[in-house]
């Protein structure tokens, strides 16, 4: 076996080693009903869940006429309430995320999630599927703080992913995950990525500038080998 060319290797959450939309779309749709609006169909949350939870809320809420800020905020918190208790009801992992897990944790590899999830959402998700165990860190939309426009250091922005690549020992890293947001932080730190086709891609998988496209995650060992 020639050795593999990277000592660790970054997962985005949803949309790549998670599906996670049915239980996304659920807490959209809680959130649209306490606030008297209509329910969108849970496949459309596919489209939103890149940018994290609450752009998702925000769009389906723009798109019926919008409401005051301040009653916007307390909707976002009802909708965080409620995906806190029923984050893992329909999710589960893609078809060979477990087995490719395992396969690079038995070459040495070292794994991290960063995702615009929630740390502690992602973490909980991860914990109740049995799935936390292979990961080094869990890095959230929230993990890293503020910067100074007072949002979070979250995807696209680099940050998150040049963490993971520091808490995985700094040395070769790649980075796999469906959207724009992935690709631009990876690229952002200057490190290769590869983009999952079969997630809830922002833009024809590829269009999205990643060095490599995969179909299933059975194709990413040779996706990283071929880089």
């Amino acid at each position: 076996m020639t050795e593999f060319p990277f000592s660790a290797v970054g997962f985005d959450l949803d949309g790549t080693l998670l599906d996670t939309f049915r239980d996304l779309g659920a807490a959209v749709n809680h959130a649209l009903a306490l606030g008297g609006f209509d329910p969108v169909p849970v496949g459309s949350s596919k489209d939103l869940i890149g940018g994290g939870a609450k752009i998702m809320l925000a769009q389906a809420v723009e798109k019926q006429g919008g409401m005051p800020e301040d009653e916007f905020r307390q909707l976002y918190k009802s909708m965080l309430a409620y995906y806190a208790e029923n984050n893992a009801v329909h999710t589960e992992p893609y078809p060979h995320a477990r087995e490719v897990v395992e396969d690079l944790a038995s070459r040495g590899v070292r794994m991290a999630v960063v995702t615009n999830k929630f740390e502690e959402f992602a973490r909980a998700i991860l914990t109740q599927l049995e799935f936390i165990e292979p990961f080094e860190t869990v890095i959230g939309g929230n993990s890293m703080g503020k910067g100074e426009d007072g949002k979070f250091l979250a995807k696209p922005h680099p940050a998150p992913v040049i963490e993971a690549r520091e808490r995985c020992g700094g040395g070769s890293f790649a980075f796999i995950g469906d959207s724009t947001y992935d690709v631009k932080a990876a690229r952002g730190a200057g490190l290769p990525v590869i983009a999952a086709a079969y997630g809830y891609c922002d833009l024809p998988p590829n269009e999205l500038g990643a060095d490599g496209v995969i179909d299933s995650l059975n194709g990413l060992i040779p996706a990283l080998e071929a880089l």
